[in-house]
């Protein structure tokens, strides 16, 4: 009798998801398990997130063809060199209290016949798994998302392909401002937390790069542009998180339309801030939100390393049993921490660790303990 995987990518997408999901196949099917005959797996994968095991019923050849697909090894061969996701992605909350669909999901993962879930994503997506969980529903968690806001793990995949593309997209700015004498406002992701900016802006050699966890002031930004240009710079780029937020304002939204999980879209305060720069300083200044570039591209050497170790960290679970966990990466090794601890939880930036919030960029401290005073005790 096979165990039966069911494996589904849901929320956001972005590079190193089709690595994870070769790994997961890869490992159940020609592992260390099935080579010593422990354990006999099949894989299936289901198309668009939870979507697909909730949008209709999985009844018919017709409806499982439409949400299944059969995985192979095969089939996977050349998945972790593609970005975006194979199986295909969605918002899609079966948990949603006005329009709750979780009988029917759990109905489809029992018409299945899924033995396990692996579900690759981020708080919502791994929320879901955790709501199954309690439902008696066997799951394993995989980090996803570009903001790296998930507690529990140290990394994310899609973080550093994200980062990659803000250093790349930056770097091609650099040329048309400093034709054009401007500065440039670059908006990226981040809702709650400022990873993806404060990497991305040390990365590309920002000027000034805005957090959300920072409130910040117009006129100390625009006074650190314009001493920067009475030093001779010919241009400046600063990068802001979509969440980030002058003092005494609100977030900038740019759809207030609530999706299945209670989120509005952010957006818009790259091209707010542009023109108080210009009115501050008198310098022409330009904006340009990455928007969905931050989720595109193929993912980087990185992001398919962890996809292996992710995919294959979570067949490792399955194997022994280990439920209800999210496969995670802390202090160097691979590890697992239980779902339960990591939704309903933020990572967000530790302002006094990580960024200047006189200079508005990263810190230049480091080692904050060696800088403190000697005590005057004992």
């Amino acid at each position: 009798m096979k165990t039966r995987i069911g494996i589904l990518t849901g929320g956001g997408d972005c590079p190193g998801l089709n690595a994870a999901i070769k790994s997961v196949v890869r490992s159940a099917l020609n592992g260390m398990f099935s080579r010593r005959r422990k354990t006999d797996f099949d894989v299936i994968g289901i198309r668009d997130g939870w979507k697909g095991l909730c949008e209709t019923a999985i009844d018919t050849e017709e409806m499982y063809k439409k949400h299944i697909v059969p995985l192979d090894e095969d089939l996977v061969r050349s998945w972790d060199l593609l970005g975006g996701t194979m199986l295909g992605t969605s918002r899609t909350n079966p948990f949603n209290p006005a329009a709750d669909r979780s009988a029917l999901l759990l109905s489809n993962i029992h018409r299945l016949a899924i033995d396990c879930l692996v579900a690759i994503g981020g708080e919502d997506t791994l929320g879901v798994a955790q709501q199954l969980r309690r439902s008696g529903v066997r799951t394993v968690g995989i980090p996803k998302t570009i903001d790296r806001d998930l507690v529990g793990t140290d990394y994310t995949l899609g973080f550093e392909s994200a980062v990659q593309v803000i250093t790349e997209e930056v770097d091609r700015l650099r040329t048309t401002a400093g034709s054009h004498n401007r500065i440039f406002v670059v908006e990226t992701m981040g809702r709650h937390a400022g990873w993806l900016a404060l990497e991305g802006g040390e990365s590309s050699g920002a000027c000034v790069v805005l957090i959300p966890e920072c409130d910040f002031e117009i006129e100390r930004v625009s006074g650190i542009l314009a001493k920067e240009r009475s030093r001779g710079a010919r241009h400046d780029i600063v990068v802001v998180a979509e969440g980030a937020k002058p003092k005494g304002r609100d977030h900038f939204i740019k759809s207030r339309e609530l999706d299945s999980f209670g989120h509005y879209t952010l957006g818009g305060i790259g091209e707010y801030l542009a023109c108080e720069i210009q009115k501050e300083t008198g310098i022409e200044t330009r904006s340009l939100s990455l928007s969905y570039l931050q989720r595109g591209g193929l993912p980087c050497a990185y992001d398919r390393r962890m996809g292996k170790y992710f995919g294959t960290a979570a067949v490792d679970l399955i194997v022994r049993g280990d439920f209800g966990k999210m496969v995670s990466y802390r202090n160097g090794r691979i590890t697992a921490v239980p779902l339960d601890e990591v939704v309903g939880e933020i990572n967000t930036v530790n302002v006094d660790t990580f960024y200047d919030p006189e200079r508005y960029n990263g810190s230049r401290t480091l080692f904050l303990d060696e800088q403190r005073p000697a005590s005057s005790e004992g």
